[in-house]
């Protein structure tokens, strides 16, 4: 995902084999404007008549299909017997402040859930979750980093959040051999650079636009597709034109600059061309008015978008231009039991990424409870890992930092 900037949501009713994996992945609350994503105090804005469902997990070939949740899944409290000093820390970097903020706190109150509760069962080895504020963006990110890697107590990093700024800082995390398990951060390009630190705990963005872009394929005549000026819009726009194939028409494709508001001219272009749908390459904070652009342009086509628009912030301020959208994201709901755990300490409900930011916070709280309590015990620790999250999820990297097997999801919003 995200160069810059991001989102919050949660979900309901997963599509599963089984009774007993309905039993314990259907109902995962569905993300509404209502609640989450909004703010670090749980509030955000808008009413509750539109809600993001998820549809279910895509294949490569763009079919929808079912998830199982696995009962080896790892859990955070472990068995209660670890032991580590006083003061062992990992953190957490990505937007807490800024226009998208929703996504880094998301992120952020999914990791902190996972320390949560590795501390309440194990009283002898407490360990700190240290936050770091990027805004989301690349610059401010190279200043922000620095200062995680000098904390010589923070032994692993969930984040950098985002592409643009996992980009910028990739290189110094790599030299400086701190693991950084990114949850968002989806521009395909971040693993071919050499790094020997980079973990990205979800699909890519060829993997998403090659698998939704067959899925809309297979369901749309004709697609426009928009792309905003982020490393993520532009990657993820690229891969989904591909998926596409002939479906997607070069006569309608365009580009927008991030926090543009005024889409006249891009409606103008889409509307002559009379699509059936409009994939969006970008984030909320321009998806949203761009969304409410289109309709009151006379636009009939469905909305698309990607992760980056995943939030009931894109269903707040779009309106009831949202209503019918179609939403793509490498990420997953929370089972029930996760959702409530994480409402009671959090105040609002789970976002986008939320659930992946807890296994990676897991994996690394597994690492310090094996005794791995050095950046390169942690280290060598992530990259031989093969263990089960949540959701159906299973974590093992390939050398450059790749999920050996990862899930892309479809939304709809009703």
């Amino acid at each position: 995902m995200l160069s810059s900037t991001w989102r919050g949501r949660t979900t309901r009713g997963l599509l599963v084999i089984g009774a007993a994996a309905t039993l314990v992945l259907t109902g995962c609350s569905s993300k509404s404007t209502s609640s989450g994503g909004g703010s670090e105090s749980g509030t955000s804005g808008g009413s509750a008549a539109l809600s993001i469902q998820p549809l279910g997990p895509v294949d490569a070939n763009g079919k929808l299909g079912s998830v199982t949740q696995s009962a080896a899944a790892a859990d955070p409290a472990g068995d209660g017997k670890a032991t580590c000093a006083p003061g062992t820390a990992i953190a957490f970097a990505g937007a807490r402040t800024g226009g998208n903020a929703a996504l880094g706190i998301n992120i952020y109150f999914g990791a902190k859930l996972a320390v949560d509760k590795h501390n309440k069962a194990n009283p002898n080895c407490k360990v700190d979750l240290k936050p770091f504020d990027t805004e989301g963006d690349p610059q401010k990110a190279t200043s922000v980093i620095p200062q995680v890697i000098d904390d010589k107590s923070i032994v692993g990093l969930v984040g950098p959040a985002f592409s643009g700024e996992t980009k910028a800082t990739g290189q110094i995390l790599s030299d400086n051999g701190l693991a950084s398990l990114t949850a968002s951060a989806t521009n395909a390009t971040l693993s071919t650079n050499g790094w020997k630190t980079f973990f990205r705990g979800l699909a890519n963005d060829d993997v998403q636009g090659t698998s939704v872009g067959k899925y809309l394929a297979a369901t749309y005549k004709k697609v426009c597709v928009v792309q905003d000026d982020s490393d993520y819009g532009t990657g993820l726009a690229k891969s989904i034109t591909a998926g596409l194939g002939s479906v997607a028409d070069p006569s309608c494709a365009a580009g927008v600059k991030t926090g543009d508001k005024d889409f006249s001219a891009t409606v103008t272009k889409v509307a002559a061309a009379n699509p059936d749908a409009v994939f969006y390459s970008g984030y909320y904070a321009e998806g949203a008015p761009f969304a409410a652009q289109l309709k009151s342009g006379g636009v009939k086509a469905t909305f698309v978008g990607p992760d980056g628009v995943n939030d009931p912030q894109f269903l707040a301020q779009a309106g009831s231009a949202a209503k019918g959208a179609i939403l793509s994201c490498p990420c997953g709901p929370a089972p029930d039991q996760l959702e409530k755990e994480y409402v009671a300490l959090n105040g609002q409900q789970s976002g986008v990424y939320s659930v992946e930011a807890y296994d990676l916070a897991t994996i690394l709280l597994e690492a310090i409870d094996g005794g791995k309590v050095t950046r390169p015990d942690v280290l060598d620790y992530v990259r031989n890992y093969s263990g089960d999250g949540t959701g159906g999820r299973h974590y093992k990297w390939s050398p450059s930092g790749e999920l050996t097997n990862a899930v892309v999801w479809i939304y709809t919003v009703k």
